[in-house]
């Protein structure tokens, strides 16, 4: 079995890690954790430049025809390299779903917006239920007259405080539909919430905001279907963003026990130490190759409803393991704000949770094989 990638993905993802380590450094993360903005609007505009932010898109519509697979690439390095940027919000959560539900008319005036990084768009979708399922939904859109009054809290909504526009999911009568929301609307109110990942997530609630109908994604009380299949995309891009990150984390564990010396040798001669970082290099190797799986299916249009939840139960923990374990190997040092590891163990614990933990997903799994 060949699990290589084409010669142009090779390219892409050394171009990737060339431009990120470069335009990236950890200084840019650690000071991008002070803003309130929460993402550099220079590295945004070279991204798109660059064309990553339109790499899925067709080209009619600004983007030059990628694969979920290549997507997928670009996101392990930066995970990799911490990228504090909207990218999952803007081109997976809102993108994709635009791409596959949008009238004609709403890919014209949305794509190219997020392809050139004109507009950051962001899904409004968990809310106080915590859950991921449609009956979690009582965010409620009522008619009248021509629009719909949107009524309800959101949480944990990423990048909603610099949103142009959200994609709310709404409850509509007996199904969810999805609507396109200008973030400037009047009855908007947006609180920034306190995160593990210091990443910039909000509170948003709607208190009657008007939203035209013809601004409806989609068929109204049908929304859920599109949800469920762009909750697979990004769980896999979450899956690649931990992997990403925990690479690096054992990249850096590996040089540490190299040179850090204790009892007049290198700690990383010890057998004890040697052994925890082959666990990490496992973990680390194994969540690579079943995000990659589920990516392919993905990317291929095959079912994959399994093959996701296991990528993400099974990355989640193994990502979060080897993090962890890369702080213990470090010693104190490896736990202060000084040190850098510790930024990987935070990111991977709050994308763990992210679109679905390891004990939502097993369920999934438990059901898929008749359970």
């Amino acid at each position: 079995m060949d699990f290589g990638l084409s010669e142009e993905q090779e390219m892409l993802r050394s171009m990737a890690r060339d431009f990120l380590t470069r335009e990236c450094p950890v200084s840019l993360v650690r000071e991008i954790e002070a803003d309130e903005r929460g993402y550099s609007p220079e590295l945004w505009r070279k991204m798109a430049g660059l064309g990553w932010l339109g790499l899925v898109f067709p080209e009619e519509y600004g983007g030059s025809g990628g694969s979920f697979l290549d997507v997928t690439i670009l996101l392990e390095e930066m995970g990799r390299s911490l990228a504090p940027v909207p990218f999952v919000p803007a081109v997976v959560l809102c993108g994709l779903p635009i791409l596959t539900a949008g009238t004609q008319e709403q890919k014209r005036e949305f794509l190219p917006k997020i392809a050139t990084g004109e507009a950051i768009l962001t899904m409004a979708l968990t809310e106080p239920s915590a859950s991921y399922t449609a009956e979690g939904i009582a965010t409620r859109a009522t008619p009248r007259r021509g629009d719909y009054i949107i009524r309800g809290t959101k949480l944990f909504v990423p990048y909603a405080h610099v949103a142009r526009y959200l994609l709310c999911v709404v409850r509509t009568g007996p199904g969810i539909t999805l609507l396109l929301v200008d973030g400037e609307s009047p009855g908007i109110k947006c609180t920034l919430l306190n995160t593990i990942a210091s990443d910039r997530q909000s509170e948003v609630i709607f208190d009657g905001v008007r939203v035209p109908q013809r601004n409806t994604l989609g068929k109204r009380d049908e929304g859920w279907g599109v949800v469920e299949a762009t909750l697979r995309q990004a769980a896999v891009a979450e899956c690649a963003l931990m992997l990403g990150g925990a690479q690096r984390a054992l990249e850096m564990t590996v040089d540490y026990v190299k040179e850090r010396v204790q009892y007049g040798r290198p700690i990383g001669s010890f057998q004890v130490v040697q052994h925890k970082c082959v666990d990490m290099a496992v973990d680390v190797e194994g969540a690579r190759y079943i995000t990659y799986q589920a990516a392919w299916k993905l990317s291929q249009g095959l079912p994959c409803i399994r093959e996701v939840s296991m990528a993400k139960a099974w990355v989640g923990d193994a990502c979060s393991r080897t993090c962890a374990e890369a702080c213990h190997l470090h010693g104190a040092i490896g736990y202060t704000q000084e040190h850098d590891v510790q930024l990987y163990l935070r990111r991977i614990k709050a994308a763990d949770l992210t679109f679905g933990d390891a004990t939502f997903h097993h369920e999934i799994v438990a059901q898929q094989l008749g359970l």
